[in-house]
């Protein structure tokens, strides 16, 4: 088996005539360099270590790259957690990638340095090299922030954060306030835009998101947001949303209403200005996603995956016009033909075709204490999902907090390793179904591998 090492001394960076970088590892039985060197790209593993429980990823994020042919190659095998450069972060760092692999964004979450934004080129095995200056946007947004990289050529980054509190009627008696009224829950939004060139704060600005009357006097607010995205046109940004709702008569938390329409807030961009709601009619549950992007442009339209819907996750469709398209009825639990499908994370290529990550009814919960998951292959123009059989699944194998994908072309990069257990790369060539087994990814106990960038 090839083994990528921790010292790179062994290794030779060629620099091709295009500008773009190859790896060339050395064998266990050779020690030259590949004299025909492919072009390639860097494909990132990031890695999650174990803090207490198995599987809660807070012990610490660490990389580790290789070119796209050794990632490809099941001879070789990376240890991330041993070799890997450590990221940036008190808790799982959040991550990001150029659409060239070639640079890795971060913004630490929580802890002192929470907020921080950091970049770096990247260089094969755990070799990262910062580049450009910090940059803080805890003051905007918190030390810990909701971010994405929006799809504009590797030029911005938003970060959006929610606060709510309870307005009350006033009673006529100050010192008595057990006959106030409930009216509403405000929900304040702020959201920061970045210059990921220059690590600058390019916009800020700071909302109230209202639903509407009846929805609010109902004790509903939007409590959570996330996964901000860019439109065909580049004049918009949709930001995905949470639902909360009090009980007016006591303003205590309630678990048990009903699940409204999908929401999302629309901004003007990038002026950031105009925040308005729209809701779908097709989809019910929320739309801010977790860890992973949670909606994509593609072909002039946003496609939008939800959570918590009463009838499995849907993939929404927000249309040119800004307004969700209720015409496009793509369910999940249709496709597959499973129960309670819950849409974990998903990425499309350019042609429609993507991988989403899953769980579903009677999915057996494992050591990390959640459900085991599942890969599918996706066509959004056709609405089909099919589970890919070329993964092995275990019941330890679980994506909650999966963050990434690597796109290269059709060919779609995921990482795949039960909790504590080693595992692999697998490469899904989205146009054809075709699935390659490639580098062995080897863990340590209780940890996981959170995506490929």
């Amino acid at each position: 088996m090839k083994r990528i090492f921790l010292n790179f001394k062994a290794f030779t960076l060629i620099t091709l005539t295009t500008g773009l970088l190859t790896a060339c590892s050395t064998d266990d039985n050779t020690d030259g360099v590949d004299p025909n060197p492919e072009v390639s790209r860097w494909i990132t593993v990031a890695a999650a270590r174990m803090q207490d429980t198995p599987g809660n990823g807070n012990g610490g994020t660490l990389i580790y790259s290789l070119s796209s042919e050794d990632a490809k190659d099941p001879t070789v095998s990376i240890e991330p957690f041993d070799n890997g450069f450590i990221v940036p972060s008190n808790r799982t760092a959040r991550l990001q990638a150029s659409e060239d692999g070639s640079t890795i964004f971060n913004i630490s979450y929580a802890g002192d340095t929470g907020g921080n934004y950091t970049k770096y080129t990247v260089e094969g095995g755990q070799n990262f090299t910062q580049t450009g200056s910090a940059v803080s946007i805890e003051p905007y947004v918190g030390s810990a922030p909701r971010w994405i990289k929006l799809f504009d050529g590797d030029k911005t980054g938003a970060a959006v954060f929610v606060s709510s509190e309870n307005e009350m009627s006033d009673n006529g008696t100050p010192d008595d306030a057990t006959d106030d009224i409930y009216l509403r829950t405000e929900a304040t939004m702020g959201i920061v835009t970045l210059d990921l060139e220059n690590s600058l704060i390019k916009e800020f600005q700071e909302h109230s998101v209202r639903l509407t009357e009846e929805e609010e006097a109902e004790g509903y607010y939007i409590s959570r947001i996330d996964m901000p995205t860019l439109n065909a046109a580049g004049d918009k940004l949709y930001i995905g949303a949470r639902l909360s709702k009090v009980d007016p008569a006591t303003t205590e938390g309630d678990s048990d209403y009903e699940i409204l329409g999908s929401k999302t807030i629309v901004l003007d961009y990038p002026s950031l200005l105009n925040p308005t709601v729209i809701t779908s009619t097709v989809g019910h549950g929320n739309t801010n996603g977790y860890r992973s992007i949670n909606a994509f442009e593609y072909n002039g339209s946003v496609y939008q995956a939800n959570q918590n819907d009463p009838e499995g996750s849907y993939i929404l469709k927000i249309g040119a016009d800004n307004k969700y398209d209720d015409s496009y009825d793509f369910n999940l639990d249709d496709a597959l033909g499973v129960e309670d499908a819950y849409i974990l994370a998903w990425r499309p290529a350019a042609n429609g075709k993507a991988v989403l990550a899953y769980r579903h009814a009677g999915s057996v919960e494992g050591l990390s204490g959640r459900p085991q998951s599942f890969f599918a292959l996706v066509d959004l123009n056709a609405k089909t999902a099919a589970k890919i059989e070329g993964i092995p699944y275990d019941v330890d194998f679980e994506l909650f907090q999966y963050q990434g994908f690597a796109v290269d072309g059709d060919e779609i990069y995921v990482t795949q390793a039960p909790v504590g257990q080693n595992g692999n790369i697998y490469v899904v060539d989205t146009a054809t179904g075709e699935v390659t087994k490639g580098a062995q990814l080897v863990n340590v106990e209780g940890s996981h591998f959170i995506g490929a960038f």
